[in-house]
């Protein structure tokens, strides 16, 4: 029976080396991805918060009052129509802020609020777009009269700003729900002096073998009875 020739030393190690393995390629085009999502979400977030609260100081109606012979111009802001967009455009502000601060589900938890505030947002602006509660409150001032109505009342394009703000607070949030897990959260030296160390981080401390020092017997004893070579734990 014949026998297959075994390689010999010098042909096993000039062998080539097995490929890499294709993971790394794949981490870096996800760290990628979650790098682009995150300057993304950034950036909708803060623009979609600033076009709300600009719109809620802008006129959203125009009208008249009539005073005697003569109409007198009235209007009503964003926050006289409603004050919802504004207070929900901080929210997921606040909420944009607190993606970083937080980790798993407390993550999960804010990108939500963020998607959800900019829903309201649009919800809120498209409802009393139309409303001449504002206006008509504002004509009776200006009238003196408690039950006086505007004329001629018009809407504005604001309204349709807040609207837009609002959709970008929304698509800020659903980024952060994608994408959120692979994004970095705050830095653990920030946090309070004294702090306990991760359970897993104990663990390998105290797992560590102590350094040997090659002048101490004890040492040299410890380490052979751990089953060590005391000679290249001092090398």
């Amino acid at each position: 029976m014949t026998s297959v020739p075994r390689q010999s030393a010098a042909e096993e190690t000039a062998a080539p080396p097995t490929a890499a393995p294709a993971s790394a390629p794949a981490a870096g085009a996800a760290r990628r991805a979650g790098t682009r999502s995150l300057a993304a979400a950034l950036l909708m977030g803060a623009l979609g918060a600033g076009l709300v609260l600009v719109a809620a100081g802008k006129t959203w109606s125009r009208g008249y009052a009539a005073f005697g012979e003569t109409n007198l111009p009235v209007h009503a802001s964003g926050t006289d129509t409603t004050a919802l967009p504004g207070a929900l455009a901080l929210v997921g502000l606040a909420s944009l802020v607190a993606v970083f601060a937080v980790r798993r589900t407390g993550r999960y938890v804010v990108s939500a609020l963020l998607a959800l505030s900019g829903l309201g947002t649009v919800v809120s602006a498209l409802a009393r777009r139309g409303s001449h509660a504002a206006v008509n409150e504002a004509a009776a001032t200006t009238a003196g009269l408690a039950h006086d109505t505007a004329r001629h009342v018009t809407a504005t394009g604001w309204p349709f700003v807040s609207v837009a703000g609002g959709l970008l607070l929304l698509a800020a949030g659903l980024l952060a729900l994608r994408h959120g897990p692979s994004w970095p959260a705050m830095s653990t030296r920030y946090d309070r002096p004294g702090a306990a160390r991760p359970v897993r981080a104990r663990a390998a401390a105290a797992a560590r073998p102590a350094p040997v020092d090659p002048d101490r017997a004890e040492d040299l004893w410890k380490a052979l009875d751990r089953g060590e070579d005391p000679t290249e734990s001092a090398g």
